[in-house]
């Protein structure tokens, strides 16, 4: 049996070990923290393939710009971290027009075709945990914004993804009593769905632990034990030396290289395998640079407040597009999400990015604050320059393959993503269309 070394697992990482355990691998699954958490654990959890398009879109370039400086805009750069992401920005920017947009979305489109079948056959053997088709939608405060999403939403439609409908500001709060009276109108995504990610998370893990996946939580991958075009063991723990965890092992103070045999990891033994994927979300960056993969990507952090036991009842999801301000109601709970911070790798929670959910949320769903409890929650999720993810065999390397860069469509696209992997892994090929996914077009 060929064994696979999943690093991360999170949403993405879990899916993959699901997938390839299923197929009848041999699967070790490691994970920095606790599986199902950080970005994994307290987003919205919507399935949306109306959502295909790409992060970068024309127009948002000047938008952008007047955004970042703002810490109460959807979009927040931290200016201590502009030297350093100057170059990422610029790439980012870049992509902000119709060519590239449209060329993004198709990909996105036509990869997720199998999602909801996917979902379905994960619902059917007890692996989601908690899962809503009460659809999606869209309230405007202004007619303007919302003739523009129209015209996208219409756009998206036409690959084959979801028809938009729109709705009078009536037919709005029909559908949901509890907006404000500053609604306008609506379009609503219906077949569109949810789960409760950490509900998801945690079937996931039960599920693959029962099929005897070897998960091992708290460890932390260093470096590499690698022989010409493949990978053969990873190395986890820091040794002290040069290099420390943030850059991998580097030589120890008598300049002798890391490795499994010399000592430096002498209270760990190193991973072996067949096969190693790197789906480790924001950190895949760090961990793919340790293997002299290029992968330039940001970590875009989310917030959101779950609210228990809510006062306000929600049919479904509802997003408010001019404040960026996403809901989702669950089983005896409420969370609101929003906002993307650029501010490095960390996880510290920015009390001023919770209080412009607050804000917007009050004002168009009053109330929705009142509850039995409250808990705040920040994630990173992972962010590449065109805005797409990163699926396929690592250049350079026969055995290494990365799944990551999903940004905020990670619970949408895990469950095809670890179709795509497990077809690599076993089949040396894929039917799926990746091709604008591959690792590759980074290097150089």
């Amino acid at each position: 049996m060929r064994r696979v070394v999943v690093i991360g697992a999170g949403v993405i990482g879990l899916c993959c070990a699901y997938e390839l355990r299923r197929r009848g691998l041999e699967v070790i699954l490691l994970d920095k923290g606790q599986p199902g958490d950080a970005c994994s654990r307290g987003n919205t959890g919507w399935v949306v393939r109306s959502f295909s398009g790409p992060l970068p879109a024309p127009g948002l370039t000047w938008t952008s710009l007047k955004w970042m400086a703002s810490t109460h805009s959807p979009l927040y750069i931290r200016p201590s971290t502009l030297p350093s992401m100057a170059g990422w920005l610029l790439s980012f920017w870049r992509k902000c027009n119709e060519r590239d947009y449209q060329d993004g979305l198709d990909a996105v489109a036509r990869f997720s075709e199998p999602t909801m079948d996917l979902f379905d056959d994960l619902e059917a053997g007890g692996t989601v945990g908690e899962m809503h088709r009460s659809g999606l939608l869209c309230a405007f405060s202004r007619e303007a914004a919302l003739e523009i999403s129209m015209k996208t939403f219409e756009t998206i439609a036409s690959y084959g993804l979801i028809q938009p409908q729109r709705l009078s500001a009536n037919e709005t709060r029909d559908r949901e009593p509890a907006l404000s009276s500053v609604i306008a109108g609506g379009i609503l995504l219906q077949g569109e769905r949810h789960v409760r990610p950490e509900a998801f998370n945690e079937a996931l893990l039960a599920r693959i632990e029962g099929q005897g996946v070897e998960v091992r939580a708290g460890i932390e991958v260093c470096c590499h034990v690698r022989e010409g075009r493949e990978v053969r063991a990873v190395i986890t723990g820091s040794h002290g030396g040069s290099g420390e965890l943030a850059g991998g092992c580097g030589p120890d103070t008598a300049g002798r290289p890391c490795g499994p045999d010399n000592g430096l990891h002498s209270s760990r033994s190193p991973v072996e395998g067949d096969a190693f994927v790197i789906a480790a979300g924001a950190w895949s960056g760090l961990l793919a640079g340790r293997l002299d993969v290029s992968l330039p990507m940001q970590a875009g952090k989310g917030y959101s407040i779950t609210i228990d036991d809510p006062a306000v009842s929600l049919r479904g999801p509802v997003y408010f597009p001019e404040h960026k301000i996403v809901t989702s109601p669950f089983v005896g709970a409420l969370r609101l999400g929003g906002t993307m911070e650029l501010s490095g790798i960390n996880d510290d929670l920015d009390q001023r990015r919770i209080a412009a959910i607050r804000h917007g949320a009050e004002r168009f769903l009053p109330g929705s604050m009142e509850g039995a409890g409250e808990s705040e929650w920040v994630g990173m999720r992972p962010l590449m320059p065109d805005g797409l993810p990163v699926i396929g065999r690592a250049p350079g390397y026969d055995n290494l393959f990365i799944a990551t860069g999903h940004a905020m469509l990670g619970v949408t696209l895990a469950p095809v993503t670890a179709q795509a992997i497990a077809d690599l892994i076993i089949d040396g090929n894929t039917r799926l269309p990746i091709e604008s996914f591959t690792p590759a077009r980074f290097q150089g």
